[in-house]
Order: structure tokens, then sequence, then C-alpha cells
């Protein structure tokens, strides 16, 4: 995800965030840790979860360090998830948030409550989010991994509500049924097209769903006919 230009014309305090997220076993009871490093300043911030996932804990971390900022700042925030990092960085959330959340035609994205929440922080923030290499020496990192697991590891860990009362993620993706829904496959408004019969049919459809970019397709239960047919004489 590029850095935001909301106050490029403004100097913005430059701050680093280094995060770390992880579950014993996954999904787990799971911790995240973060280290805030500012020239005049250094925080840090910790908790955990009674049942969650490593991913989770991963964007839970970042939320947690950008949260600890009291105005705007230019953040460079360093973590070892790729899934995070390549996630914000390659425009992965953005797709998915343009697309409600779908993933693919019958795959909801995971973690759409955290993703929320980071997003909202990146428009507060100017944001580049690195990868890192864990466990490979780097003291920030180990500190946040530290963190991390001391967290797990405390007592009576309140509940992720938003892993916990998740809804399924089977859940089927909706129906197109009218004019200027969105194409599930490139997000641009569908029109409607006339349909046409087909001599070797007992059926045909009034008319159907048409994506003028990618030229998608979609039947609409509604506009399905019969045809009728004279009765065989043998």
């Amino acid at each position: 995800m590029k850095e935001n230009d909301n106050s490029a014309t403004v100097d913005l305090p430059r701050v680093e965030i280094y995060t770390d997220g992880g579950c014993e076993p996954n999904p787990g009871p799971g911790g995240y840790g973060v280290l805030l490093l500012h020239p005049k300043k250094r925080a840090e911030a910790s908790g955990g979860f009674r049942l969650t996932t490593n991913n989770r804990m991963e964007i839970y971390a970042a939320i947690k360090g950008l949260e600890l900022l009291k105005r705007p700042c230019k953040v460079t925030l360093y973590s070892d998830s790729q899934y995070l990092v390549r996630a914000m960085m390659e425009g992965w959330v953005a797709s998915w948030k343009r697309k409600d959340w779908w993933r693919t035609n019958k795959e909801r994205a995971a973690n759409i409550d955290l993703w929320d929440r980071l997003i909202a922080l990146c428009g507060t923030h100017r944001v580049e989010f690195r990868w890192i290499k864990g466990h490979a020496g780097d003291l920030n990192n180990e500190r946040c991994d530290q963190l991390s697991m001391a967290a797990l590891r405390h007592p009576n860990l309140p509940a992720d509500k938003g892993y916990e009362n998740k809804t399924s993620t089977e859940e089927e993706r909706p129906r197109l049924t009218q004019e200027g829904q969105l194409c599930w496959k490139c997000s641009t408004p569908v029109i409607k097209r006339k349909g046409k019969r087909k001599a070797n049919r007992d059926y045909y459809f009034e008319y159907y769903l048409y994506c003028p970019k990618c030229q998608a397709t979609y039947h609409v239960e509604e506009a399905k006919r019969l045809v009728e047919r004279p009765p065989s004489l043998f």
C-alpha cells in the first residue's frame, strides 16, 4: 500500500514501529507485541486472547502500534508477517474491500474486522509496511516476539470476539440480480442485456447481466422463461 498523501504538505513526525504476533498452538491462545521508536520516546505494548490465530495477532499488533500514536505520523512499520505486509503493500486488502470482502466468487476474506480497523488507521497516518525476517537477530523484532509470547501465557485471557463470533467463511456469495451491482471479477457495475432463445433448449433467459469491462456474464434466475412447445403427435 502506498503512503497516504493526506498530510503531504505538513512535516509529520517520523516513527518506527516493530510488531509481532503468534499463537501456541494455532489456533489457540495468542499474543501480540509492539515496540514504538521515536527520537524522543520509546514505548512498548502487548496483550493476548484466549483463542485466536497467528494471522489475527500479526494484524492486531499493527493496529495496536498505530493506536499508540496521538497525532498523524509518518510511520515505517516492520513485521515478520508476509501475510500482513504483502496484503497491505500489494493492494490485496484494498481489492477485497472493493469487492465487499470477497476473495473469490464463493470465499470471503478472513479477518475482515481487523482489516477494517487497520485501513482506517492508515487513513490517519502515512504508513509503509516493511517485511523483516523473524528470529534472525534483529533486536527489535526479538523484543516484540518476547512480548507476544509472554502475553499469550497470561492466565484469564479475554475473548477475541471477532474470531470466536465469526460468521462462516463458507457462506455463498449473493447472486447478482439487477443492473448496477458490482461484477464479482473486477468490481465494475454490470448492465442488463437482452437474452436469446436457443432452438435445442426448453428455456431461455429474457435478460442477463453483463460486465462491460471484463465481459463476464451472469444469468438471473428471475429472468428464466420456459418455452412452450406444441404436443408431439407420436
